[in-house]
């Protein structure tokens, strides 16, 4: 049974979709390797909302190995889109649509994966799989600014309670948390 493992860059007040917050913070050597135990520790297989799967294509198709160690890993591995609007997942090797979000089918794709599940971005996505209990370690890169507005990770009313399962901290102020349900 495969693991999904939800990777976040958060704020302070819990903003996820306003990825310009990370600017005044360079990406660290350290960050790159944390980044890189998280993908190419297991993951068999990348779990995309349509949005961010539209997103990064473009971004990921247009590097290599010399331009960022993470593109084989985003360029070579099966990835699965979950879009109730798209017809196809063309334009990006090795991706696939799932359809519209179902908790039932994505239990049934976990169940079809040996391995990890990496997903990213994906708000709308993650959200719905954290509220239907299907993700299995949520990593949150929380940057130490506060942004006000903007999509949050956790909506207003949402409660959830999680277990701490790491955490490492950076030069740039950045913090890498792992939490499990």
């Amino acid at each position: 049974m495969g693991q999904i493992k939800v990777s976040e860059f958060i704020t302070l007040d819990g903003v996820i979709g306003a990825p310009t917050f990370t600017f005044e913070y360079p990406f660290t050597d350290a960050m790159g390797e944390a980044m890189g135990r998280l993908t190419s520790g297991g993951s068999e297989a990348i779990l995309f909302g349509r949005t961010t799967w539209e997103e990064s294509g473009p971004a990921w198709t247009s590097r290599d190995m010399a331009d960022d160690p993470g593109a084989p890993f985003f360029n070579d591995t099966p990835k699965y889109v979950v879009s109730a609007s798209r017809t196809d997942a063309d334009g990006w090797a090795h991706s696939s649509l799932l359809g519209g979000y179902d908790a039932a089918a994505l239990r049934r794709f976990k169940d079809g994966i040996d391995g990890g599940i990496y997903c990213y971005g994906s708000g709308t996505l993650v959200r719905a799989m954290l509220a239907d209990g299907l993700v299995d370690e949520l990593h949150l890169w929380l940057y130490p600014v506060a942004v006000g507005d903007g999509p949050k990770l956790f909506p207003e009313g949402t409660r959830s309670t999680l277990r701490l399962g790491g955490s490492e901290s950076f030069d740039n102020g950045v913090v890498h948390l792992t939490y499990t349900p």
